[in-house]
């Protein structure tokens, strides 16, 4: 498909209001905790894995997610996600009890794990190489609005009607979803061979673990997370048909790229969670005021991020790979000047501004360059893994920063902005650490070659499918 056509538009349309109901959902519920506290009479610990029950599960199932859509069908298996993720969020608005809300929200991160990588590869399966990257870019920016949005919207239901209903909006969203994906051709890799159980079961045990630990803050789970995540990619080089494609990572775009994701989105993770703690209790705002703070970056997000795509395609993404991250750390280290007293214009909007540039530069080329890297068999596998990185980043960050800069958030106002003064140097130098990664790592587009024949709509689809024109250029 070509950008700007009927086609593609539905296409657009399905992948990323699909996507984009599991993005808003990560953050919608952030503003209803204290409402679902007083009805259903939680605990402290209760809301927490209210909240953390549909992380969990989310970046356990991310990677066999996408794999799945590989082989039985991306469009098939998005689908069944979405449905997944649609009849969880029914009963989450129903739930009686705290206890029926965590099994829920288990669920909803078990069907969001289906959607988000199935959306990204159905995007890279059915667009035209040279408009892969606007595309791509397209979808970071207005997904992105949907976790911009969360705030705002759940704020008013929550005021209005009940925290219910913030769960109960994900149906309309679905049903105009399930229309648009009647114009979303089926895309797959022709494969043969029996799905991967052990490496399935490894590695959504391997993530679980791991995740788990970082939450609860447990070194030994989080090390026997890291132990059965070994064992896992040993499992993977042995067997004849493995759920992760090792031959991935023999691309230096596909491992350079992940690097960058790791690096940048932990910065991400960790300045994001600290600033909006920091605007809350060093500074008085509400929750929906400190959301609302950073509602410049998603509109930079929105306006920015397809043209940066575009823009990747024509240059190659080496330059704005390198050149976005320099840019976020300029905004971190703007965030420094935020302390108690200073008012939003001062403090926050100019950081907020350079951070939206540099992300925007960063992000969709950043995407891109992951699913051009990978072959037309393996696009849920790449988004897959790309996407469980960017989870374990932001979780690495927000468990690990608040160790290392000794956070106290009972201690006086001063004391705070210190310490996250000190964590935005922190983010800021992760932040170089990915420009520095791109700028040795990204180069041209090296898509890696494999025996899959992809097809479409379940048939073979020959040659002309097999292109391994790069969807970016030398820089």
């Amino acid at each position: 498909m070509r950008m700007g056509t009927p086609a593609a538009r539905w296409v657009l349309l399905a992948t990323v209001l699909g996507s984009g109901i599991a993005f808003l959902d990560g953050t919608i519920v952030n503003v209803a905790v204290p409402a679902i506290a007083e009805d259903l009479d939680a605990s402290l610990g209760d809301l927490q894995w209210v909240l953390n029950a549909y992380l969990v599960t989310l970046s356990a199932f991310v990677l066999i997610g996408g794999s799945l859509g590989d082989r039985y069908g991306r469009t098939r298996v998005f689908l069944i996600g979405l449905l997944g993720f649609t009849a969880a969020s029914v009963l989450c608005g129903l739930a009686p009890n705290v206890q029926l809300l965590i099994a829920a929200r288990t669920v909803q991160g078990l069907g969001a794990a289906l959607l988000v990588p199935g959306s990204l590869a159905i995007l890279s399966a059915v667009f035209h190489p040279e408009d892969r990257a606007q595309a791509v870019g397209a979808w970071s920016g207005l997904s992105g609005v949907a976790s911009a949005v969360g705030p705002f919207l759940g704020g008013w239901l929550i005021d209005v009607v009940s925290w219910r209903v913030a769960f109960l909006i994900n149906v309309p969203f679905a049903l105009v979803v399930l229309v648009a994906s009647r114009h979303v051709p089926e895309t797959r890799a022709e494969e043969t061979e029996p799905l991967d159980v052990a490496g399935a079961l490894l590695a959504s045990a391997g993530l679980a673990l791991t995740t788990y630990g970082l939450i609860e803050r447990s070194v030994p789970i989080g090390l026997l997370g890291l132990g059965v995540l070994t064992v896992f990619l040993v499992v993977e080089a042995r067997v004849r048909a493995p759920m992760l494609p090792l031959v991935l990572f023999r691309s230096r775009q596909f491992s350079g790229a992940n690097l960058t994701t790791l690096a940048v989105y932990a910065a991400l993770g960790g300045a994001f969670f600290l600033l909006v703690l920091e605007l809350q209790i060093g500074l008085g705002y509400s929750a929906l005021a400190a959301g609302s703070a950073l509602l410049p970056v998603t509109l930079i997000m929105l306006g920015l991020s397809a043209r940066a795509g575009a823009l990747a395609q024509r240059i190659g993404p080496r330059l704005p790979m390198t050149v976005g991250p320099v840019v976020v750390a300029a905004g971190l280290l703007l965030w420094t000047r935020v302390d108690a007293g200073t008012s939003y214009v001062e403090g926050v909007l100019p950081g907020a501004i350079v951070f939206g540039l540099g992300l925007a530069c960063t992000v969709a080329p950043l995407t891109a360059t992951i699913m051009a890297s990978a072959d037309d068999g393996h696009l849920g596998s790449a988004s897959g893994v790309n996407n469980a990185v960017a989870r374990i980043a932001g979780l690495l960050a927000v468990a690990i920063l608040p160790l290392m800069i000794g956070l106290d958030t009972s201690g006086s106002p001063a004391a705070l902005d210190s310490a996250v003064d000190e964590a935005m140097v922190l983010c800021a130098v992760l932040a170089l650490a990915g420009g520095v990664v791109s700028f040795l790592t990204i180069r041209t587009g090296d898509r890696v070659a494999t025996p899959t024949q992809p097809t479409v709509g379940g048939q073979p689809c020959g040659d002309p499918c097999l292109e391994l024109e790069p969807a970016v250029k030398a820089a």
